[in-house]
């Protein structure tokens, strides 16, 4: 069964440390070093996470990392539920 594009990129995205990295992204590009200490991550695992967000179209490397237009389209996507994680959160349901 072929696989569909939402799961890839739910399972790119979930992986340790990628979304901080296009977080940390999202108004600068950053050096390998400066990318490491934004994303509080480790030099090894923001290595792999920029090879595969790179193999994706996500990000480029040019005068530092940054986000492509595909990486700017998705830190637009993520700004709601960046939003959503802010707001306090309703009633609790009554358990039965």
């Amino acid at each position: 069964m072929a696989r569909k594009p939402i799961l890839d990129a739910l399972d790119l995205l979930g992986k340790r440390g990628a979304m901080r990295i296009v977080w940390a992204l999202r108004k600068e590009r950053l050096t390998f070093r400066a990318l490491v200490e934004a994303s509080e991550s480790n030099p090894s695992t923001v290595n792999t996470r920029l090879r595969e967000l790179r193999a994706a179209g996500v990000v480029d490397l040019g005068g530092g990392y940054g986000l492509t237009a595909r990486g700017q389209a998705l830190v637009v996507i993520l700004k709601p539920l960046r939003a959503w994680a802010k707001a306090p959160t309703g009633p609790k349901p009554k358990s039965s």
